[in-house]
């Protein structure tokens, strides 16, 4: 049997280049590669690092490593669930690897969890050579649905109370999961008060995240949206342009974010929006128990969600 190879690998470590982060690269040192395919959407890699576990790797992007992907699946998860005061029908758009699933299932208030993506190699490479995130498939509440989560959501109103939407850049087959008439299906498909985070990438057009308000008047009370945006090192006109887009149509918009030593820089970040005015997103509205926090959660914990929010100087400064 012939070795696998992969052009993003040369003498023994993997780079990932961007011009989203142009001057910079994220190399790993690989121990051996254990899976590549071209399947019918994107490029699938899956390698195992002298560092940092199994890596999973779509279209040259780093998606998730073992050692720090919890960081990531945790505050996408628990950032949305507990903003909403009883979370019973969730949806994860993409999220193939499992994690976010993982997270869901983790609130007992849970009745259902949907996962819709489009792609099947993540979901079955995923069960394979990542069975840490993958168990979340594993529980009794949770559907599979292998579809174009647009087309998905067109049939569905006022159905589910969390959508968190954890997809790979928007590019490819993730590229209509970042246009406003997607934005607008999610906001039909939930219910009243409903709470959406969902994963964006820096080079997401912002006149594709500015509609205008009478758009969003259907959300319902309290709803949320929540938007990743990269990190203020990186990206900081990009979040000051997003978050005044998000004022103009929220009249609470909050940037929150997490560190993640494999993603650009080692932070991304969540814009993180509610129509209730009187909502504090900075506050979770439901808490485990110190115990609980630790049983369920590696990164997350209440503490973490209200420091989530606290920002250095500079970026405060651009943001506001």
């Amino acid at each position: 049997m012939s070795e696998i190879t992969h052009p993003t690998i040369k003498d023994g470590w993997f780079s990932e280049q961007s011009d989203m982060w142009p001057g910079q690269a994220m190399n790993l040192k690989v121990n051996q590669i254990l899976h590549h395919e071209k399947s019918k959407y994107q490029d699938v890699l899956v390698f195992e690092s002298t560092d940092y576990g199994t890596v999973l790797v779509l279209d040259n992007v780093v998606q998730c490593t073992e050692r720090d992907e919890f960081s990531y699946q945790e505050m996408i998860t628990h950032l949305a669930m507990n903003s909403h005061p009883n979370p019973k029908k969730v949806l994860v758009i993409g999220g193939g690897d499992g994690g976010v699933l993982r997270e869901v299932v983790k609130h007992e208030t849970v009745e259902e969890a949907i996962l819709c993506d489009i792609d099947e190699a993540v979901i079955r490479v995923s069960k394979k050579y990542l069975p840490g995130m993958s168990i979340g498939f594993q529980h009794p509440n949770v559907k599979v649905h292998i579809g174009d989560g647009f087309e998905f959501l067109k049939s569905r109103r006022n159905e589910f109370d969390v959508i968190i939407t954890d997809s790979s850049d928007p590019e490819g087959p993730a590229e209509s999961l970042f246009q406003k008439p997607y934005f607008e299906l999610l906001r039909d498909a939930l219910s009243d008060g409903g709470v959406i985070t969902t994963q964006g990438c820096s080079n997401v057009k912002l006149t594709s995240l500015r509609p205008k308000p009478p758009d969003y008047i259907g959300i319902g009370l309290g709803s949320c949206f929540a938007s990743s945006a990269e990190n203020v090192w990186l990206h900081l006109s990009l979040i000051t342009d997003l978050r005044k887009a998000c004022k103009e149509v929220f009249p609470v918009a909050e940037y929150a974010y997490t560190t993640i030593p494999t993603y650009p820089s080692g932070q991304i970040g969540f814009m993180v929006c509610c129509k209730d005015a009187n909502r504090n997103v900075r506050e979770p509205v439901r808490t485990w128990t110190r115990e609980e926090e630790e049983r369920h959660c590696r990164y997350y914990n209440q503490d973490i969600h209200r420091a989530s929010f606290v920002l250095p100087n500079f970026a405060r400064k651009a943001l506001n």
